[in-house]
C-alpha cells in the first residue's frame, strides 16, 4: 500500500502530526509513507524514519510575493505524484483546510481523506470526515487514519523530531562563548504573537531571579527577531528590548533563527514558551517544557493544542499570562527542574 500525507502547515503542527505518521507505520505491514511538505516545515522530519519520502515544494507566495518559477515547480511536481499512483490521499489537518484538500484531490490517489464541515463541498472526496473539536490535534490527525482501517491507539505517540547537526553544534560553541554548560540555564522565550500570550518585563526578571537564586540556573532569555508589524512574520525586538534594558546578571539574550534556539532548548535544563511552535519542540525536548495559554475562549485551548511530551505542563490564563501570579509559575517549573 502506498500512502500520501499532506502536511502543509507551521512547523508545529508537522510536528504534531509525527505520531499519526508512527501508528500508521507500525500498523500496516509493508506501507510506502510518503508526505508532501513544503520548503519551510519539511526540515522537521528529516531522518523520520516513518518516513519513506518527503516532497518538498517551493511557496508560490511568501511575504505577499508571488514566486513564477515556484509556480512552475508545483505544476511540475503535480504530475509526479500523479505518477506515483498512490491508493490513500491524507489531507493532515484537524480542521478543514480547503488548500490541502484540494492539494490532495489533485493527486488522484485511489481514495483521499480529509475533515470538512459540509463534505458536497467537495463532491470528489471520498472519505469526508466531520470535525471533532473534542480531541487534541495529535488524536485528531490519528482518527484520519481510520478509513484505512486502523484504528486509534490506546495512547498516543509523544511526537518526535531529531535535532539538527548544525543545531547541536550551534549550541555547544553558543554555550562555550556564554560561559554556560548543558543543563545549567532555563530558556524562556517570548515568541508568541499577540502581547496576551507573552509574559510581562516584570515577570520575566521575578522568574529569572527566582531562578539563579533558588537553583543557580542562569536564564536564556529568546524572542523571535524582527518588527511587529513584519508582514512575514512578526517579531518581538521591541517587547524584549525592555527586559533587555533592565540589563539582569542572570538573563543571556539569544537573538536568532529557529534552529539555533532548538539546540539552546534541547540542551536546557528546563523551558518555558507561550503557545507557540516552540512550546511544542520544548515538550518534547529532554528538559520538557512549561506552556502558557490566555483567553482559550477566543484563542487555542490546551485541551487542542497544549503541549505533549513526557515533560510537559501548561498554565491557562483568563485573559493575559501577565496574571499569571508569580507563584504558581515558580512552583510549575519548580516541578520540572526537579525531575
Amino acid at each position: 500500500m502506498k500512502v500520501l500525507v499532506i502536511k502543509r502547515d507551521k512547523l508545529g503542527d508537522l510536528l504534531l502530526a509525527t505520531p499519526m505518521l508512527a501508528h500508521l507505520k507500525r500498523a500496516i505491514p509493508g506501507l510506502e509513507a510518503h508526505l508532501l511538505a513544503n520548503d519551510y516545515n519539511a526540515w522537521v522530519v528529516e531522518g523520520n524514519p516513518d518516513i519513506d519520502r518527503v516532497w518538498v515544494y517551493r511557496r508560490v507566495r511568501s511575504g505577499g510575493r508571488v514566486s513564477i518559477p515556484a509556480a512552475w515547480d508545483r505544476i511540475r511536481q503535480g504530475f509526479a505524484l500523479r505518477a506515483q499512483k498512490f491508493d490513500w490521499v491524507i489531507a493532515a489537518n484537524g480542521d478543514e483546510s480547503p488548500r490541502a484538500i484540494r492539494r490532495g484531490l489533485s493527486v488522484k490517489g485511489k481514495r483521499t481523506v480529509a475533515v470538512c464541515g459540509i463534505a458536497s463541498r467537495y463532491p470528489t472526496l471520498s472519505d469526508p470526515l466531520p470535525i471533532d473539536d473534542s480531541l487534541h490535534e495529535v488524536e485528531r490527525m490519528l482518527r484520519l487514519l481510520g478509513p484505512l482501517g486502523v484504528p486509534m491507539p490506546a495512547a498516543a505517540d509523544a511526537p518526535r523530531y531529531v535535532l539538527p547537526a548544525r543545531a547541536a553544534e550551534f549550541a555547544t560553541r553558543w554555550l562555550g562563548k556564554s560561559g554556560l554548560k548543558p543543563g545549567g540555564y532555563i530558556v524562556l522565550g517570548l515568541g508568541a504573537r499577540r502581547p496576551k500570550k507573552q509574559p510581562s518585563t516584570q515577570q520575566v526578571l521575578n522568574w529569572s531571579a527566582h531562578f539563579k537564586r533558588e537553583w543557580e540556573l542562569d536564564t536564556v532569555f529568546m524572542w523571535t527577531p524582527g518588527k511587529s508589524d513584519d508582514p512575514l512574520y512578526p517579531g518581538d525586538d521591541a517587547t524584549a528590548k525592555l527586559v533587555l534594558d533592565a540589563q539582569a546578571p542572570q538573563i543571556i539574550p539569544h537573538r536568532g533563527p529557529i534552529w539555533e534556539a532548538l539546540g539552546l532548548i534541547w540542551n536546557a535544563k528546563t523551558s518555558l514558551f507561550a503557545d507557540s511552535g516552540l512550546m511544542h519542540f520544548a515538550a518534547v525536548s529532554p528538559g520538557g517544557v512549561l506552556g502558557f495559554f490566555a483567553e482559550t475562549d477566543v484563542s487555542p485551548h490546551p485541551r487542542q493544542w497544549g503541549p505533549r511530551g513526557e515533560r510537559a505542563s501548561y498554565l491557562e490564563a483568563q485573559k493575559s499570562v501577565q496574571e499569571l501570579g508569580d507563584e504558581a509559575v515558580l512552583q510549575a517549573v519548580g516541578r520540572l527542574v526537579a525531575r
